[in-house]
């Protein structure tokens, strides 16, 4: 068949694009980074590990972002539902995964808009009683965000909440003396829809007094800002969380991983 100008010149720019299209393939496919990576990047290690023993019990508490939808009428541990959708469940999987000769017993009792006080409110049924080996807490975000509320916003301040922890973690320590605890950072990524420059410098004091608070009873800490800093390097903001508090799919599997690391998991 004979090829006329026009078809060769065709031919030559289809196959440009779809060398172009090749090259910018495999840069991007250089250029992507994992989950694991990315927590690797930001700089955590593992300064201190658990020490997982054979029916270990592994307390998930804090608010919306570690009760994550979960069934609060499922009691169980270990079950789908009562461990919601969340980093908490993410977590949970793997550590059941890796340590299955262990026969683990997990549990997430987060809930919802809880603040400290809250948590504290409801502390002997769902932490002591449980009796807890590793306990992990994520809390503090609530109590800085609900003091901007139009109506009726929260009184507390920084010292509120850093006093109300420590006295949770007092009573904990004493009732529990065994009982290995985790920290979680409070965080948030600033210009994602709830999250302002507003709420900045004051909720970094919240995020310093919980990282005081882990050192001063020698809990591991998971610096969960700091690994969601590193994470929008490599994707948006937003992909990592919807609201700039609580973490999409990929945001739990991300703060997860950075427990798992931590904790050694």
């Amino acid at each position: 068949m004979a090829y006329t100008n026009k078809s060769i010149i065709k031919n030559f720019k289809s196959m440009t694009n779809r060398r172009k299209f090749i090259q910018t393939l495999a840069l991007s496919t250089t250029a992507a980074i994992s989950i694991p990576e990315i927590v690797s990047a930001s700089g955590l290690k593992m300064k201190q590990t658990v020490q997982l023993n054979a029916n270990d019990v592994i307390l998930f508490q804090g608010d919306s972002i570690t009760d994550a939808g979960r069934d609060k009428k499922n009691g169980s541990a270990n079950d789908a539902g009562a461990l919601g959708h969340g980093y908490a469940f993410v977590a949970a999987s793997q550590l059941l995964l890796n340590k299955a000769s262990l026969d683990l017993h997990i549990y997430n009792k987060g809930i919802s808009g809880n603040k400290v006080y809250q948590l504290a409110e409801r502390w002997q049924a769902d932490c002591i009683d449980l009796k807890p080996n590793i306990l992990s807490i994520l809390i503090g975000v609530n109590d800085y965000w609900h003091t901007l509320a139009k109506e009726n916003p929260y009184k507390g301040t920084v010292e509120t909440y850093k006093n109300d922890l420590k006295q949770l973690l007092i009573q904990t320590k004493k009732e529990l003396p065994n009982v290995r605890l985790v920290i979680g950072e409070p965080f948030a990524v600033n210009h994602v829809r709830a999250v302002t420059d507003e709420w900045y410098p004051t909720f970094d004091q919240y995020r310093l007094a919980a990282k005081e608070l882990a050192k001063e009873f020698n809990a591991i800490f998971v610096p969960y800002q700091q690994v969601f800093d590193e994470a929008i390097k490599y994707a948006p903001a937003s992909y990592w969380t919807g609201d700039g508090v609580h973490p999409s799919l990929a945001g739990a599997a991300l703060m997860a991983q950075a427990w798992l690391k931590a904790v050694g998991g």
